[in-house]
């Protein structure tokens, strides 16, 4: 089976919040400094395998070939991220709060897992999961 990268891209209206965010979570963003004092371009590494790049709202149709974006608020995608234990999903949607993520479903037991869901300042849904089993 063949190995892949993943990289998903979402648009945001401010690269410097964007950018700040994604630091407060932890996460690394490689790559030099533009003259804004972000990445160029603004990549965050999940793991390994994945990321997310923020691409500006106004140049995002350059790499979607001109189909239309959604507009603000409507959600296309949701981000999971799975994590070890109970705690662990707690202590991300903390994280992402204090961040400046607006908690749209508290952590929570369902039958498949332990899961909350979060929006980005951008309002883009990231779900952190503990899978169940």
């Amino acid at each position: 089976m063949n190995s892949f990268d993943l990289t998903v891209a979402l648009p945001t209206e401010d690269r410097r919040r964007a950018y700040a965010f994604a630091q407060a979570m932890g996460f690394e963003t490689p790559g030099g400094l533009a003259e804004d004092g972000v990445p160029e371009p603004l990549q965050v590494v999940v793991n390994d395998g994945a990321r997310v790049m923020y691409i500006p709202t106004g140049g995002f149709g350059w790499v979607t070939a001109d189909h239309d974006t959604a507009a603000a608020g409507t959600s296309e995608c949701l981000l999971s991220i799975a994590v070890g234990s109970a705690r662990a999903v707690d202590d991300l949607v903390r994280t992402a709060e204090e961040a400046g993520a607006r908690i749209a479903m508290a952590p929570v037991q369902r039958e498949w897992g332990y899961i909350g869901t979060f929006a980005d300042p951008d309002g883009h849904l990231w779900e952190v999961v503990h899978p169940a089993g």
